[in-house]
């Protein structure tokens, strides 16, 4: 047996009809209303995500490329900072040696140049003292054509006069290397003044 006869009912017994003090019409309206409007705050809110997303996109991206640019230019200067020094020994060291021990060779590359279709005209090399030696001795005992040498003590080392007929040619080592060494300073110099100025 149940103790539901012990409690009392407070339930209504008779049925309630809901009154109804809207139109059937102004309800599918409201229901319209509310869903233009919940629609359009969805697609609002569609769209400022979207732009908030495209807007870190765009500055991940920005950062992205800067630090891109800076690490770039970041290796562009320890690579310019590295080879100075082997410029500064290339130019100081190694091509004045070289200069040197082929300068000879090189004098005589440029008489057989110049020589060519005018084997009978006078011909004459004038190089700095203590050079004519090395000269003759590179031209042989008895060289295809008759060269004259001679020393000039104004010249420096690495500095030769060339005399074919009515043309001449001045060779100057020296002031090559002194060119090679300007352009590579002038270089160095607009790389800095660019990596620090932009």
């Amino acid at each position: 047996m149940t103790i539901a006869h012990l409690l009392e009912d407070f339930g209504v017994k008779t049925p309630v009809e809901p009154v109804s003090s809207f139109s059937e019409e102004l309800v599918e309206e409201a229901k319209l209303v509310s869903f233009e409007k919940g629609y359009t705050a969805g697609w609002d809110d569609a769209v400022e995500a979207k732009d908030k997303e495209a807007t870190h996109v765009s500055a991940t991206l920005a950062t992205s490329l800067e630090d891109l640019s800076f690490t770039y230019h970041e290796a562009q200067s320890q690579l310019m900072e590295s080879l100075d020094p082997m410029f500064k020994v290339l130019t100081s060291v190694i091509l004045p040696d070289t200069m040197a021990a082929t300068f000879g060779h090189h004098v005589i590359d440029h008489l057989n140049e110049m020589a060519k279709g005018q084997i009978n005209e006078p011909m004459e090399i004038v190089a700095a003292a203590g050079e004519g030696n090395a000269i003759r001795a590179l031209l042989g005992e008895n060289p295809a054509f008759n060269v004259r040498v001679r020393e000039d003590a104004s010249f420096s080392a690495g500095q030769a006069q060339l005399r074919v007929g009515q043309s001449e040619r001045e060779l100057n080592s020296e002031a090559l290397i002194e060119s090679i060494r300007d352009s590579i300073d002038a270089f160095s110099y607009q790389f800095k003044e660019e990596s620090q100025y932009g």
